[in-house]
């Protein structure tokens, strides 16, 4: 644990007791405790924030490569057709639509 073994931890809190006291202690490391956990509640978060960052800029850059490459692929479609094919056009009497209303009577 961060390269501190055994004796130096014991140290560590012989000297602390002394210095602050035994009423004292438990209020500092419990203090202490609430500030590291905040420490690294704000450091998930960052790295969270960091990681939904780098998934959107992924995200933005698989549309991009799909919208780069859309309109190359319509146009290889309309090339892709052959020279001798004849394209139909529609002749007059098809463009008017046909209607099936029964003739008029007049009286």
């Amino acid at each position: 644990m961060f390269g501190i073994g055994m004796q130096e931890l014991l140290l560590i809190l012989v000297v602390a007791l002394i210095i602050l006291g035994p009423k004292k202690l438990p209020e500092v490391a419990k203090s202490l405790g609430k500030a590291l956990n905040e420490f690294k509640r704000a450091t998930n978060d960052i790295k969270e924030s960091l990681e939904v960052d780098q998934s959107l800029k992924t995200v933005k850059k698989s549309f991009d490569v799909m919208n780069d490459t859309q309109p190359a692929a319509s146009a290889n479609a309309s090339a892709s057709v052959p020279s001798d094919v004849k394209v139909a056009s529609p002749s007059h009497e098809e463009a008017t639509p046909k209607t099936s209303e029964p003739p008029r009577v007049s009286s």
